[in-house]
């Protein structure tokens, strides 16, 4: 036991060495992809001028990247944004309904906590609903939010959605005050620099976790029920607002199922734990092995799909996706071979199901007919 205990140490501080070298670099790339969505439009009517812009538009991503928990990394956005916009504030979406974060510029940084926004029009409405920044002026806006918040004196106003896992995480609400300070462009970017960031801090935390995986147990605990858990952890998981009653949680999306140890003491329970468990006529170590190959695939996969959204958007609805996302799917067809392709785990092509599930969602038409089936 104390063998196991000292290996795992001399991995995960393997692993952290490897991940101190390589953020710097990471960050660099996250920096070069985000921008390089500005419109080239906006890039070219700069011209010159821009440097001085563009170095803080840099320095306020390098900034939300400088976070290392989702907490630090919201509060980096706001900051950040605070350049960019005289007033911002953050609201959590939790069940369709939006809740008050953080502020900045409205007075206190909790100026806006638990306030309920009215999602169900205007630019709030259409930046959920389609997943695009809405601009608006402040007469569309939530009634109740301008009457207690008052809004800018040019009266446009600007809401943008915080996008985790395709699914709408918060809303970011700015304006430009008094001084009429608002860049939409930068705010774009910003928030899309702060979803890439939260994404591959929760790729970084599940590699570092299978990676460092502890040594499994000598002996195994009776029957337990299957646990689902998902690969993304929510970043207002903590938020619970006043204003929403209270109501049953929601059963958790299948998005990773991790199989309790379990003993075959009686007929039935072994029949249902066969059924739950695929590996269950194999050996542990073979089953171990299939495991950490499915999620080894699945870490590939949302890697590709993280760095290459649009791309994966444009081949779904061309049916074209393989041509488009060639380079990045040989490659890491080539780096899960190279680490299971001579392993018991090789017969379940675990990599090409994952490929088919996670970026083409089951509809292997969507991949085109250039992909190898």
């Amino acid at each position: 036991m104390a063998d196991s205990k000292e290996l795992q140490q001399i991995v995960e501080r393997a692993v952290a060495q490897v991940f101190e070298r390589q953020l710097p670099k990471l960050q660099s790339e996250l920096v070069s992809r985000v921008l390089a969505e500005l419109p080239v439009e906006t890039a070219a009517a700069e011209g010159s001028a821009a440097g001085p812009a563009s170095s803080n538009l840099v320095q306020s991503v390098a900034t939300i990247h400088s976070g290392t928990t989702q907490k630090e990394i919201l509060r980096a956005l706001l900051d950040a944004g605070s350049s960019h916009a005289a007033r911002l504030a953050l609201f959590v979406v939790k069940g369709g309904a939006a809740s008050g974060w953080q502020s900045r510029g409205l007075g206190e940084d909790d100026a806006v906590k638990d306030f309920p926004l009215d999602m169900s029009s205007g630019p709030v409405s259409h930046a959920y609903m389609n997943r695009v920044a809405a601009p608006a002026n402040i007469a569309e806006m939530d009634p109740r939010f301008v009457k207690q918040f008052g809004g800018p004196d040019n009266e446009q106003i600007l809401v943008l959605p915080l996008v985790l896992k395709e699914k709408v995480a918060a809303l970011l609400y700015a304006d430009g005050g008094s001084s009429n300070a608002l860049d939409p462009a930068a705010l774009e970017v910003l928030v899309m620099a702060t979803s890439a960031w939260l994404e591959v801090t929760s790729l970084r935390k599940q590699m570092q976790k299978d990676i460092a995986e502890p040594a499994p147990p000598m002996e195994r605990p009776a029957p337990a029920p299957v646990q689902t858990v998902s690969s993304f952890p929510d970043p207002f998981a903590g938020h619970a607002p006043k204003h929403i009653a209270p109501k049953p949680v929601p059963e958790p999306e299948p998005v990773e199922v991790v199989e309790v140890a379990h003993a075959g003491s009686a007929g039935a329970a072994a029949s249902a734990a066969a059924a739950a468990d695929p590996f269950a006529g194999l050996s542990a170590e073979d089953a171990d092995t299939h495991r950490k190959a499915q999620r080894f695939a699945r870490l590939l996969v949302d890697e590709i799909k993280l760095y290459n959204q649009a791309k994966v958007a444009e081949g779904r609805r061309h049916k074209d996706l393989y041509d488009r996302l060639k380079e990045d799917i040989d490659k890491s067809r080539a780096t899960f071979q190279k680490r299971y392709g001579s392993t018991a785990a090789a017969s379940g092509d675990y990599f090409q199901k994952e490929v088919v599930r996670s970026l083409a969602e089951d509809d292997m038409s969507v991949m085109g007919a250039n992909f190898k089936k």
